[in-house]
């Protein structure tokens, strides 16, 4: 079992900037790749970033391309997601997790509790 525990979603303005942190128990062959997806009120979860720590490949959602950037920190089995010129489309609850086999945003199947994000306009 893996817990991922998510930090660092707050309420900020538009063009404003937050670095989301997940922290994971333990990296195992079920952690091979971290994700960030996000829900917005009314919406259904989106994939937005994904990094295989092992070999820091990165995938993004054309949404986010330029904007998010999803990094790692090995030794601290934390993965963060570093998002700037946040916009008001941007609120939602961001969620870490954990796949075993892809960045398919289909394969993840650990997941932390959410922190929230609000942009002000």
């Amino acid at each position: 079992q893996v817990q991922l525990v998510e930090s660092g979603g707050g309420s900020v303005p538009a063009g404003g900037s937050l670095r989301l942190s997940c922290a994971a128990s333990r990296y195992t062959y079920s952690t091979d790749y971290m994700g960030w997806f996000r829900q917005a009120p009314g919406k259904e979860r989106e994939g937005v970033a994904c990094v295989r720590p092992r070999t820091f490949y990165t995938y993004y959602a054309d949404s986010v391309k330029g904007r998010f950037t999803i990094s790692q920190d090995n030794s601290k089995n934390t993965v963060w997601l570093q998002i700037d010129s946040l916009k008001p489309e941007d609120t939602a609850i961001y969620y870490c997790a954990a796949a075993k086999t892809s960045c398919a945003w289909g394969d993840f199947t650990y997941w932390g509790q959410g922190t929230q994000v609000t942009v002000s306009s």
